[in-house]
């Protein structure tokens, strides 16, 4: 593995897990490079400025404290918020190819499918439905 290196990674798109949300709905999609304070500069210009009622912040992998993170932090500053949590799987998709290629031969590449925990959490400003699984009231 040593004279492998990664190429290109991607993830399978999937739909948000919730049913019944408005097209428009703002989705904060975290990755493990981003910064907590862009994040939530622009999450809270949303629900404060242009009157947004619902936000979802997703992130898989390392994101997935981030995620959490920047949810708790956009709690405490506006308040009551009701919550949904829904905790899945994505399927990572990484391609690596061979630094030391034989003479004469193809250049060598290596697909690996990684399944790695992914979290969806929705927060709105409207009640939701506490039977919902996942669901903390404000």
């Amino acid at each position: 593995m040593e004279n492998f290196r990664k190429v290109r990674t991607s993830e399978e798109e999937s739909p948000l897990p919730f049913p019944d949300l408005p097209p428009d709905v703002v989705e904060m999609k975290v990755k493990e490079g981003s910064k907590i304070r862009n994040l939530m500069n622009f999450a809270m210009a949303q629900m404060e400025l242009k009157g947004s009622r619902q936000i979802v912040f997703s992130g898989c992998g390392r994101a997935v404290t981030k995620t959490i993170t920047c949810v708790e932090i956009m709690k405490r500053k506006l308040g009551g918020l009701h919550q949904v949590t829904k905790v899945r799987y994505k399927t990572l998709l990484e391609v690596w190819e061979n630094q030391d290629p034989l003479p004469g031969g193809p250049a060598q590449k290596l697909t690996v499918h990684k399944n790695v925990p992914s979290i969806c959490i929705l927060l709105s400003r409207d009640p939701l439905d506490p039977n919902q699984t996942g669901y903390q009231p404000p």
